[in-house]
């Protein structure tokens, strides 16, 4: 892939990308979905009720009390409900800190912020009461690491001798996460093309890592299955053949590819979900304002949706980054920097994605999605 290429696709799916508030749930509210305006002047958590036919209505404001960027991070990962639904964790990547907030009927209220023992934190990982945090720092003149905390009553305590590099310095990296029995992490580096994973000892420290190349340039977001698999995007390869790759993740860290390079036909494939049930995954495509949507089989093997690679469609210029689905896999929302939107869809039985109304009026350089 040429240079021009892919800083194009980086520019996608990187730059297409106070006091408390206060709130009141709506009455009834099946579940909510936060995102953060990432703002310099100070980062601030929007909340949003979810209905129980997935229509969003404002629920509230809350400042993290540190500091966004305004622009992409080229992440995923950077809002995060605990498994438990009872914490919500949220970087700081301007002011090198990381916001707790308890997660309340009527909102939420803010815990603790910690710093994140690097520069730039982009994404969160949590296990239990493990948390590993992955700090971009080679973007800023430090250099990259993850490196681990206890969660212990909403207060991050760091983890003595949990910081661990990445494959190098400034690897771009995108995102960090546990394999879902927690002894593995895996975090993906978009200018390396490689794959990082780190096992997990009894001690909650990270060993590694382990460097693998991925089966298609820019590998970006991913998502884990119900058997070990992990399914990452891959942003590059030029204008609308980016690709989703799936691979089986061993004890001791291995990967082993399972389909390389399904592609999306679309542009800048960036983060992915997937389905409660392990059944089916979608990627984003900032550069098409589309979904795309994967049958995932029993052994991880994806097939696409639709032979267009368009399950779903954001719109012309929309620019969708994240993604999030509810905690019952009925409705997917993707955050889309492009028009400072959140799409709603409705998910079927089959995998297909049906429109609903979407909520507009997100500031420029707004960054994660979480939902419940």
């Amino acid at each position: 892939m040429t240079w021009t290429i892919r800083v194009t696709v980086f520019l996608l799916c990187l730059g297409l990308t106070s006091v408390m508030g206060s709130s009141v749930a709506a009455a009834g509210s099946a579940g909510a979905v936060y995102t953060a305006t990432n703002a310099p002047d100070g980062n601030v958590v929007m909340v949003f009720d979810r209905a129980a036919d997935g229509a969003l209505t404002s629920a509230g404001t809350f400042a993290t009390g540190g500091l966004g960027t305004g622009s992409g991070l080229g992440n995923q990962g950077g809002v995060l409900l605990t498994e438990n639904e009872r914490w919500l964790i949220v970087v700081n990547a301007a002011s090198d800190d990381v916001t707790v907030f308890a997660v309340e009927s009527n909102g939420l209220v803010q815990v603790d912020t910690s710093p994140s023992r690097g520069r730039r934190p982009i994404s969160v990982a949590v296990h239990g009461n493990l948390v590993y945090i992955l700090n971009a720092g080679g973007a800023v003149g430090a250099a990259d690491n993850i490196t681990g905390f206890r969660l212990e009553d909403g207060r991050l305590e760091p983890l003595a001798g949990s910081t661990r590099p990445l494959s190098g310095s400034a690897t771009g990296p995108a995102e960090v996460a546990f394999r879902p029995d927690g002894r593995v992490l895996v975090v993906t580096e978009k200018t390396t093309d490689t794959i990082d994973t780190y096992t997990v000892g009894s001690d909650d420290l990270a060993s590694g890592p382990n460097v693998f190349s991925s089966a298609h340039p820019t590998p970006f977001g991913f998502a884990f299955g119900k058997r070990d698999e992990v399914f990452v995007s891959e942003a590059g390869g030029g204008a609308d053949a980016s690709a989703v790759s799936s691979y089986l993740v061993a004890d001791d860290g291995s990967l082993e590819v399972i389909t390389p390079a399904a592609a999306t036909t679309e542009t800048a494939a960036c983060w992915v979900v997937v389905t409660p049930d392990g059944r089916f995954a979608y990627t984003s495509n900032t550069g098409s304002g589309s979904i795309s949507g994967y049958r995932v089989a029993f052994d991880g093997e994806l097939t696409l949706l639709d032979s267009d690679g368009r399950t779903g469609v954001t719109g012309a210029g929309s620019s969708p980054i994240d993604m999030a689905l509810s905690r019952d896999g009925r409705f997917l929302y993707t955050l889309n920097s492009g028009s400072g939107t959140i799409a709603a869809f409705s998910v079927r039985a089959n995998g297909s994605l049906s429109p609903r109304r979407s909520l507009s009026g997100l500031p420029a350089g707004s960054n994660g999605l979480a939902a419940r």
